[in-house]
């Protein structure tokens, strides 16, 4: 195939990541509970990544393989939490924002936990999220309110996924990467299931419409993103990568203002457009070098 055919993969994997706010939002309005929207999502989701699994190539795993890859896992299942969470209590829209913190907070794992410096570009960039961050939020709108708790939970799902992509570059364990993700979501799983019991599995919520927000939160959220990352990113490099699968941000936005009717202004779409300017900025010269590199 060619080089753009796995960028716009790339591209729609990110789009997949964007829609999940929606339905989370639209499970709430139909009274789910943050147990049963969050369970079912990663339960759903761990049963079709082990479905898909038995047609990838599998490795024997050690006991210590199997509980790493678990583990890291964790901190996937706690944005799972944490980020539900924020959406009972702020737009879907700005709670997508918040999440895209973990963009500079995994600078500052990488120096807290690896001794790496910042270098210039992403100290700009950083400063670039922060102040689309600040336009997009709305925070300049005087008549805005805020939640301090949806905020809140909101920076914690951007310091648990930073922590997840920490993690995930550290296992050292080299398998089929839905394997992996599949074992990985069901660390995830476990975790959600200590902190909010799966009521759902033995009463009858899954029967009263429960299984089809699990299944469209699973699909788009733990199944199609890491097919088609896993697909379209060795072909494109992380440089590009993480450019386009950005689009999760105006994919996300452009959800809650068209099925949720939440109101954007256009000074939030600036700053949509500000922080995907951030994201992009440290990885023009990878990018513009991947693409020389494929005739473009």
């Amino acid at each position: 195939m060619k080089i753009w055919i796995y960028a716009l993969l790339v591209f729609l994997g990110g789009c997949s990541y964007g829609v999940v706010s929606t339905f989370v939002k639209i499970g709430y309005s139909q009274g789910l509970s943050l147990n049963e929207i969050t369970g079912c999502q990663y339960f759903m989701g761990s049963i079709m990544l082990w479905g898909i699994s038995i047609f990838v190539p599998k490795v024997r795993l050690k006991y210590k393989q199997w509980l790493s890859l678990m583990i890291s896992g964790i901190p996937m299942g706690l944005t799972g939490i944490f980020y539900n969470q924020t959406l009972i209590y702020v737009d879907a829209s700005f709670a997508i924002i918040l999440l895209l913190q973990f963009t500079w907070i995994s600078i500052i794992l990488q120096y807290i936990f690896n001794k790496k410096v910042p270098n210039r570009k992403n100290l700009v960039a950083t400063g670039i999220i922060l102040f689309g961050s600040i336009l997009a939020s709305g925070f300049l709108k005087t008549e805005i309110t805020f939640s301090f708790t949806g905020i809140s939970f909101g920076m914690l799902a951007a310091l648990s996924f930073a922590f997840f992509i920490f993690l995930s570059g550290r296992t050292g364990i080299t398998i089929h990467p839905i394997y992996k993700s599949a074992i990985m979501t069901t660390g995830a799983s476990l975790i959600i299931f200590i902190f909010l019991p799966p009521v759902f599995l033995i009463n009858d919520g899954l029967t009263n419409g429960l299984w089809i927000y699990g299944l469209l939160t699973g699909v788009f959220g733990s199944l199609i993103p890491p097919i088609l990352f896993n697909i379209g990113m060795p072909k494109i490099g992380g440089s590009l990568g993480t450019i386009l699968s950005a689009s999760e941000l105006p994919m996300a936005v452009t959800m809650s203002t068209c099925i949720l009717h939440e109101a954007v202004s256009l000074l939030q779409w600036i700053g949509v457009a500000i922080i995907l300017l951030g994201i992009t900025y440290p990885n023009i010269q990878m990018l513009h070098i991947r693409l020389s590199e494929n005739g473009y």
